[in-house]
């Protein structure tokens, strides 16, 4: 059960990442290139560290997963899921269309998440039972109700594997328009409104976890590609769609 308190300390621990990534935006710093063949900066582990200490002085007894320190307590019911900076490429190249990821999972199950863009000052929180808010005010998605209606949108063709890319394909050619880059701020726009549809596979854990809970208390829809609940065991392939009957038109072509 979420409560007030986890909510404020999802929002601590956006403002502590934010002080931690604000002084390196746009300036000079060593980029590293992880075993995974992805960017990593002082600014993603200083701000994971600083979120982290925080999580262990106050919540003692719950987990934390993080994408730059791995697991901590990994065995608790209540696990905090940590994305520093969702998007470096594009923290790296100074365009603010990155985002800190804050997830609470119980269970498995993603029930409190956290999209801040520190840089622009824009936060979306979403809480099971609750509606998602975009700076503290209520969000909705968009009616979409038909396929070839919708904005879609996806960081890079160039993440799908071989196999998956023409699945995409079929996808794209049958949507209304199509937007690439973006990360986890295309799920923060389409909660409120402004994209209706993204697709992607190859993700994490930290990449997905904050995004179920803003996406679906804005009224959308997020699933794998055989239409299931996103959890802890999903194996990192997403749809998330602003009006729920986009899913089922999707699946029927990358299912």
């Amino acid at each position: 059960m979420i409560s007030d308190s986890d909510i404020q300390l999802a929002n601590r621990l956006a403002d502590t990442a934010g002080a931690a990534i604000r002084p390196y935006f746009r300036a000079r710093f060593e980029i590293e290139t992880k075993g995974d063949a992805t960017p990593v900066t002082v600014a993603d582990r200083e701000a994971e560290a600083a979120m982290r200490a925080l999580i262990s002085r106050e919540r003692p007894a719950e987990g934390i997963i993080g994408e730059e320190y791995g697991p901590e307590r990994e065995g608790a019911s209540r696990l905090w899921v940590l994305d520093p900076i969702d998007g470096t490429r594009s923290f790296i190249s100074g365009r603010p269309i990155f985002g800190t990821l804050i997830a609470l999972v119980e269970d498995g199950v993603p029930v409190l998440g956290l999209i801040d863009q520190p840089i622009i000052g824009e936060r979306w929180v979403g809480a099971l039972g609750r509606p998602t808010t975009f700076n503290a005010a209520p969000c909705r998605t968009r009616v979409c109700p038909e396929l070839k209606l919708a904005q879609l949108a996806t960081t890079s063709p160039y993440l799908f594997s071989e196999s998956e890319w023409p699945a995409f394909e079929r996808l794209a050619a049958s949507s209304g328009n199509q937007v690439f880059g973006g990360d986890c701020y295309s799920y923060a726009t389409l909660a409120s409104g402004h994209l209706d549809l993204v697709v992607e596979s190859g993700l994490k854990l930290y990449d997905f976890a904050a995004l179920v809970p803003v996406i679906e208390g804005a009224g959308g829809r997020m699933t794998d590609w055989q239409g299931r609940s996103l959890g802890s065991s999903s194996d990192g392939r997403v749809i998330a769609a602003g009006d729920p009957r986009l899913i089922d038109q999707a699946l029927a072509l990358i299912g």
